[in-house]
């Protein structure tokens, strides 16, 4: 798949803010020949987005940016995005017409973008695997249900800590040593293709540059993401508006990904306006401030992405390296129990990993080939004699 990567100057999520100007929901209503049954389209499609992110903005706070959460994010998506192709479909002779032919270009060209950070998300996935090897080395020494814990196995769980250490420190700073395992949703390559220096960046999509950035992506996906003018919304009967609402929705979804799945140059911390005036609005303002509180409470700890999952990880192995790093023997019982009862919590969230995160990169791949495959329909029709 051909890199998206974007050199151009990019734009910061804040930079799209427009002054309002009057656009209402109720103008779409009055708008060109077609407008009842366009109207109609529009507050349907406006009223699934509302209900699908306010279940996810209701959840509470020990099942929000787990893994289980995540896949009802892609689920919410993909439900938006079904419903915006049906729409899309049934409105085909607006979509040679200007100026919504540019804006759906201009969506197409955000998607494809997308897909470069689908493939960091399941990179991110991969390494998070690759902990997980670490993990089991580490509960397999110090489990007290197979054997009497001595300083062998404590040397082995240090070596062991220490090695997932420099893994995590490579996976944030380098890219590490999944800098050769660029693959992508899209194709599949046999050893001999995998030619890249460690230096390379670990996203997937094989041709992206060393350079590339999940938040300079997500700068440039917001490009030019501006509220539809009035004109543009009489000239589309309204899919001006729709397609901004599912632009909106696919930058939001990208940028949780971005917030708790491990990328390169991943960042939570940037500028991010949500139109006020819209009856979807309020589920994305409760979740941005959600997640942002999220961010704040873990940025001391330098985190490698906001998955619960990853952060009762980074809890657990801080633990248990302190635990290792004090021990003197014999154990007294205490120790003994704080050793049984933090490997515990450790082999309980690497279960919810190894259970969840093959079903996260199915919907991952998933939703990577139903934004290719909605481009490919759309170019396919716009492009027939």
């Amino acid at each position: 798949m051909p890199s998206s990567d974007n050199q151009s100057s990019f734009m910061s999520f804040a930079s799209y803010r427009r002054p309002i100007l009057g656009i209402r929901n109720d103008q779409i209503h009055s708008m060109g020949p077609n407008h009842d049954s366009s109207a109609r389209e529009l507050d349907s499609f406006q009223r699934h987005v509302f209900a699908q992110f306010k279940d996810l903005s209701a959840v509470s706070p020990d099942e929000l940016l787990s893994i289980t959460w995540v896949q009802k994010l892609l689920d919410a998506f993909t439900s938006c995005q079904e419903e915006f192709k049906v729409i899309l479909s049934n409105n085909e002779d607006q979509l040679s017409k200007p100026p919504a032919d540019r804006l759906v270009t201009e969506f197409f060209d955000r998607a494809i973008k997308a897909l470069d950070i689908c493939n960091a998300s399941r990179d991110g996935i991969e390494t998070i695997r690759l902990w997980q090897k670490h993990l089991d080395i580490i509960t397999c020494a110090l489990d007290a249900r197979q054997r009497m814990i001595g300083e062998g196995q404590f040397r082995r769980a240090r070596k062991a800590l220490m090695d997932l250490a420099l893994v995590m420190l490579d996976e944030k700073d380098t890219g590490g040593v999944f800098s050769n395992r660029n693959r992508s949703f899209g194709r599949h390559k046999g050893k001999d293709h995998r030619h890249r220096s460690s230096g390379h960046s670990r996203s997937l999509s094989w041709s992206v540059s060393h350079s590339w950035s999940a938040s300079k992506q997500l700068q440039s996906i917001a490009n030019n993401l501006a509220l539809p003018r009035g004109n543009e919304l009489a000239a589309t009967n309204g899919l001006a508006m729709l397609i901004y609402t599912m632009s909106f929705v696919l930058m939001f979804v990208l940028w949780v990904l971005v917030a708790v799945i491990p990328c390169q140059d991943r960042s939570i911390q940037i500028p991010f306006a949500i139109p006020r005036q819209f009856s979807w609005s309020a589920p994305f303002f409760l979740l941005h401030g959600r997640i942002m509180d999220e961010s704040k409470k873990r940025e001391h700890r330098n985190s490698s992405g906001l998955l619960k999952e990853i952060c009762q990880i980074e809890k657990c192995v801080h633990q248990i390296t302190d635990l290792v790093d004090s021990a003197q023997f014999p154990l007294t019982e205490e120790q003994k129990e704080d050793v049984k009862e933090c490997v515990r919590k450790l082999l309980l969230v690497c279960e919810v990993c190894k259970s969840g995160l093959d079903p996260l990169e199915r919907q991952l791949r998933e939703v990577f080939r139903k934004i290719m495959s909605c481009r490919l329909e759309f170019l396919s029709k716009t492009t027939q004699p």
